[in-house]
């Protein structure tokens, strides 16, 4: 796919009347263009339809390097409605990228999205739920209604919830939300299927953990997992430890319960 501009005033300043258009003024000799260049195109290709890229080489464009006060680059600008809104300097990592864009520019979902958030934090998560398979629905790689529908469903259908997380890239911010939900499905499927499990003292103390944290009481979960982390550290692949993180990342740092055992798995931890 194309994207080097042949009439800017068409490629770039009509074409952001209709969508976002992201333009990235560049040289042949810039090594830093090289790096950023297929970073924004692989992400234009991932968000067709959101918004569009156009390259603008400013050894052939000087007239518009001119005018756009383009100094050092790779300088980046976002262009709606015809005037630049955002922009940066630099080749940025991609993680970074995607942040900005996020920030800049607005998803056609954003607000329900929003709303979804609020919703969980209320404990609606069937109305969660039914506002993000409506976005999925639209936008099915949208990895934040992903991570949030698999937040809403994991108690009731953690073998979606897991298929919902997995992939998600490590440099989404949401990425620890999700290796959570898929601690938490693997630890229901054990439930299930408790033979999955060796044979050990604490075995039992485990699935009373797991079961604890099924009917959502964080509390002895994370009391009777620190327990196992005390007495078999390595049982089910360290699996205590991870449990408990995974709550803590759940719940956010500020939570009540977080705080309450913080203290005490540290303790265990570095025992």
């Amino acid at each position: 796919m194309g994207f080097e501009i042949t009439d800017f005033a068409h490629d770039v300043l009509d074409r952001s009347r209709e969508i976002p258009v992201v333009v990235d003024f560049w040289a042949e000799w810039c090594a830093p263009c090289r790096v950023l260049g297929p970073i924004l195109e692989k992400l234009a290709a991932q968000n067709a339809g959101r918004w569009v890229l156009a390259k603008v080489n400013t050894e052939e464009h000087q007239d518009i390097a001119v005018k756009y006060k383009i100094g050092s680059i790779p300088d980046v600008k976002l262009f709606i409605d015809g005037t630049v809104v955002d922009g940066f300097l630099g080749a940025l990592p991609e993680y970074a990228i995607v942040k900005w864009l996020k920030n800049a520019i607005p998803g056609e979902f954003d607000d329900r999205i929003a709303e979804s958030l609020d919703l969980l934090k209320s404990g609606r998560t069937d109305d969660a739920a039914f506002l993000l398979e409506q976005v999925l629905e639209a936008e099915p790689e949208n990895e934040e209604a992903k991570v949030l529908l698999g937040r809403a469903i994991v108690f009731t259908d953690p073998g979606r919830a897991a298929s919902l997380c997995a992939g998600i890239d490590v440099t989404n911010e949401l990425y620890g939300t999700a290796e959570a939900l898929l601690q938490y499905a693997r630890l229901f499927g054990k439930r299930n299927a408790p033979g999955l499990l060796a044979e050990a003292p604490v075995k039992t103390l485990y699935l009373d953990a797991i079961d604890s944290l099924a009917r959502q009481d964080y509390d002895s979960a994370l009391e009777k997992m620190i327990r196992v982390m005390g007495e078999d550290r390595a049982y089910d692949d360290d699996g205590a430890r991870k449990t408990c993180i995974a709550v803590f990342h759940f719940l956010g740092e500020e939570h009540e319960i977080t705080k309450k055992h913080r203290h005490a798995f540290g303790m265990v931890l570095n025992a």
